[in-house]
C-alpha cells in the first residue's frame, strides 16, 4: 500500500516498538490483568519512550490498524437498532453539558497550573485532538502544552477505565468477548479504498470512520459483518496500543513527570464532573452505568472505539456519542477561538 514504505530508522523504531509491545501484552496477559493485549504494549513503550529509545509506529499503518477497528465498530450495527436511536437525542443534550461543564472544570486546573488562558481552554476540551491544537496555536496558545495535555488525558483514560470496569464486572470474563474464527473477512480488502476516500471527503478521523460508515451500511442491512478470531483482536490492540504508548519519544522524564501529574488531576476531575451526567443518562435512558461513562470518557473517538469493541460496552452507542462531541467541538472550536482573539490580552 502506497505510504508505509518506511526508513531504516522508521522500521528500526517500528521494530522495537512491537517487540516492547509484545513484552509487555505477554506480562499484561500472565498476571490476569484487563486489555491485556492493549494496556501491555502501551505501557510498555511509554516506559521505554520515556528513557529515549526510539520507538514509532508509522501513522500510515496505525491508520490500517485503526481501519480495521472502524470495519468491526461499523458491523456492530444491525437492523434491530433504529428502535434505540429514538432514546439518544436525550443522551446527546447530558453528553453536550457535561463535555462544557467538565472541559469548564479542567481549564481551571490547567490556569492554576500556570497555562495561559487558551492552552488552559484548548488543553481541557475532550477530543478532536488535532483542531484544538492548530486552533489554540492561532489563538496564541502554546501547541505543545495543548499537544501534550490532549494525549496524556487520552492514554490517563484508557488506563483508568478498564481496570475500574474489570473491577465492578467482577474479573477479566466480562471484559474481552469471545470470538472463534472470521466472518466476511473480505471486508479487510476495502481498507486501500476506504483510507484515501475518507481523507478526500475530508472526514474527521477517515481511517477509522470511512470504514465504520461502509461496514454499519453492510450490516444495518444485513449483507455482511466483520468478526475477528480473539487472537485476531489481539494482533489489532497490539499495534494500536503500541503507537499510542509510543507517543512520548524524545521528553525528559522530568518534563513527563510534571505535565503526568497536572494531567491526571485534569483527567480525574473531568472523569468526575463526567462520571455525573453518566449517572443521569443510566437513570433517564436506560442504558448501563460502565456504558454511559464509557460514551462520555474524554478520550479520542479512536481509543475509545477501540475499548468500546474489546471490552464489548454497546460499542454503537458509544461511537455515536463520541462522533457527537467529536463534531461539535469541530464545530464550536472556531467561534471559541474567534472570541478568545477578540479578548483583551490578560
Amino acid at each position: 500500500m502506497k505510504g508505509i514504505r518506511v526508513s531504516a530508522e522508521s522500521a528500526k523504531g517500528l521494530v522495537t516498538s512491537l517487540a516492547v509491545g509484545a513484552v509487555g501484552g505477554v506480562v499484561f496477559h500472565l498476571t490476569g490483568l484487563p486489555l491485556a493485549w492493549m494496556l501491555g504494549p502501551l505501557i510498555a513503550n511509554l516506559l521505554i519512550s520515556a528513557k529515549g529509545i526510539n520507538v514509532s509506529v508509522p501513522e500510515p499503518l496505525r491508520n490500517v490498524f485503526l481501519a480495521v477497528m472502524g470495519l468491526v465498530l461499523g458491523s456492530q450495527v444491525t437492523p434491530q437498532l433504529a428502535h434505540r436511536v429514538l432514546d439518544w437525542p436525550i443522551s446527546a443534550a447530558l453528553l453536550l453539558l457535561g463535555v462544557a461543564a467538565s472541559t469548564a472544570v479542567a481549564s481551571v486546573w490547567y490556569r492554576r497550573c500556570g497555562f495561559d488562558p487558551v492552552s488552559a481552554w484548548f488543553g481541557a476540551a475532550p477530543g478532536a485532538m488535532t483542531a484544538m491544537i492548530l486552533l489554540g496555536d492561532k489563538c496564541g496558545g502554546d501547541p505543545q502544552r495543548i499537544a501534550i495535555a490532549q494525549s496524556l488525558r487520552i492514554i490517563l483514560v484508557i488506563l483508568f477505565l478498564p481496570p475500574l470496569f474489570w473491577a465492578f464486572e467482577g474479573g477479566e470474563n466480562a471484559i474481552e468477548p469471545a470470538r472463534s474464527a472470521f466472518e466476511h473477512g473480505w471486508m479487510l480488502l476495502s481498507i486501500p479504498l476506504l483510507l484515501p476516500l475518507g481523507r478526500r471527503l475530508r472526514m474527521p478521523s477517515p481511517a477509522l470512520l470511512a470504514p465504520l460508515l461502509m461496514a454499519a451500511l453492510l450490516s444495518g442491512f444485513d449483507i455482511a459483518s466483520l468478526a475477528l478470531p480473539e487472537w485476531g483482536m489481539n494482533v489489532m490492540l497490539w499495534v494500536l496500543g503500541s503507537a499510542i504508548g509510543s507517543r512520548f519519544q524524545g521528553m525528559t522524564r522530568k518534563l513527563f513527570g510534571r505535565y503526568l501529574w497536572q494531567s491526571g488531576v485534569a483527567t480525574l476531575l473531568a472523569l468526575m464532573v463526567l462520571a455525573i451526567f453518566a449517572e443521569l443518562i443510566h437513570q433517564t435512558v436506560g442504558v448501563g452505568r460502565d456504558v454511559a461513562l464509557l460514551a462520555l470518557a474524554p478520550g479520542g473517538i479512536g481509543e475509545m472505539a477501540i475499548l468500546a469493541v474489546a471490552l464489548n460496552i454497546d460499542p454503537v452507542f458509544v461511537a455515536f456519542h463520541h462522533l457527537l462531541r467529536m463534531v461539535t467541538l469541530m464545530v464550536v472550536a472556531p467561534f471559541w477561538a474567534r472570541w478568545l482573539l477578540r479578548r483583551p490580552s490578560s
